[in-house]
């Protein structure tokens, strides 16, 4: 595909209200961020008769999207500055860069010496190197590879099975479920099956998020073209694409077509997030739910900010809600600050525990058994600078669930 010289989004349709500025969680710990309005439509102007008029200073951008979602005239506020950030930075991204932004490459790595790996990155010292020599912030914590991933586990325990259910989904399971947190990939094949639903992997690779946040553009683009292209067989043949981090689902929905010029329209609403799905075959009667009596949880929800530029918060309230023995809290909307690979960047610590800070506040005072989203990022900054255990919503589903009430009610 040519590369256009021009950006494809509608920064003309912005009215210059500075709302996105106003609601921008960078621009108000970082001075030297120009700010959404300046940085996005008004920029664009300019960029557009001479390049130079760009300014590195955009990497500052978290890309959380909450200007989108603030903005009354729908202008594509984040998605003109990552394509201002693809078309004209000349800043060459380094190993480090590289490093944060292969997860998918640095989760084979650590697999075979997983426990090794964990325990090394995890020592004082060694942080403290990788603070000095690759700017990597020592006070943050790198979440824990797992020896066998989840791949592993279907295949040794789930596959065999799949074929004994007429209705199927395709599986786009992400990177921290494979390498970090397989366990959030057993509770959906299980929450699936109970509900009728075989599951199906596919040839997956990593959405692209973090090769977009690190300016790795043609691996994301590559990558980008090759799930598009999977997602493509498996939609013809009547599956959806379902996933449980709601970053990659955005970034697979939006992030393609809008920022790496990757035409998804073939599929793009056929890529949807576990909780979405979910609600909608027990909103229609297809399915039914049904909970242990003894489960009991105070629950706060936070809705992650790519979760709510897509609108799709809701469904997980409402599904949380029908637990009997939940109590839910719904956060304050703030963004956690964690941003992907944002936050694990020395240049950046202190404004994403800054951004952060809202939230933390927000959560102490709530005091709640454990925190829920369906981000993983969101999972690791929370966890770490609150203490609170972070759950993906399919886990708590899968926690309260009745299984061989729910199996038998919807056979």
């Amino acid at each position: 595909m040519q590369e256009r010289n021009v950006s494809p989004n509608n920064f003309e349709q912005c009215i210059k209200c500075t709302i996105c500025t106003a609601y921008c969680p960078v621009v108000a710990v970082n001075p030297r961020y120009p700010g959404p309005k300046q940085a996005g439509p008004d920029g664009e102007r300019l960029r557009l008769k001479n390049k130079y008029f760009y300014d590195e200073n955009l990497k500052y951008c978290m890309n959380c999207k909450r200007c989108e979602v603030a903005c009354p005239s729908g202008v594509k506020v984040a998605d003109i500055i990552q394509s201002a950030r693809r078309r004209f930075s000349r800043e060459i991204p380094d190993l480090r860069d590289r490093l944060l932004a292969s997860t998918d490459f640095m989760g084979r790595l650590a697999r075979p010496v997983a426990p090794l790996a964990n325990a090394v990155v995890s020592l004082g010292p060694v942080k403290g190197i990788m603070d000095v020599m690759m700017d990597i912030e020592k006070a943050k914590t790198f979440p824990k590879y797992q020896r066998k991933g989840f791949v592993h586990w279907f295949e040794k325990e789930a596959r065999r099975s799949q074929g004994g259910y007429k209705k199927k989904i395709a599986f786009f399971h992400g990177c921290s479920t494979e390498f970090q947190h397989p366990e959030v990939g057993v509770a959906f094949v299980k929450v699936l099956n109970a509900v009728g639903y075989g599951v199906e992997l596919i040839d997956e690779k990593c959405c692209g998020v973090a090769m977009i946040a690190n300016g790795l553009w043609n691996a994301a683009k590559r990558h980008a073209e090759h799930n598009v292209r999977v997602f493509g067989e498996v939609v013809k043949a009547g599956m959806p694409v379902v996933a449980v981090s709601s970053t990659c689902a955005f970034t697979m929905r939006d992030e393609y077509p809008d920022v790496l010029e990757v035409d998804n329209s073939a599929v793009r609403d056929s890529v949807t997030l576990v909780e979405k799905f979910l609600f909608g075959l027990v909103d229609s009667g297809e399915v039914k739910l049904v909970f242990k009596d003894d489960y009991r949880a105070r629950i706060a929800y936070h809705v992650p900010c790519h979760n709510e530029k897509l609108g799709w918060g809701i469904f997980t309230k409402a599904l949380l809600g029908m637990i009997p023995g939940v109590s839910l809290t719904t956060l304050d909307s703030n963004c956690c600050g964690m941003a992907g690979t944002y936050g694990f960047k020395k240049e950046n610590h202190a404004f994403s525990m800054e951004i952060g800070r809202p939230l933390f506040e927000n959560i102490r005072s709530v005091a709640p058994d454990f925190v829920c989203c369906e981000c993983e990022t969101c999972k690791w900054q929370i966890e770490m600078c609150t203490g609170y255990q972070t759950l993906n919503p399919i886990l708590v589903i899968a926690q309260a669930l009745d299984f061989e009430a729910t199996a038998a009610s919807n056979k």
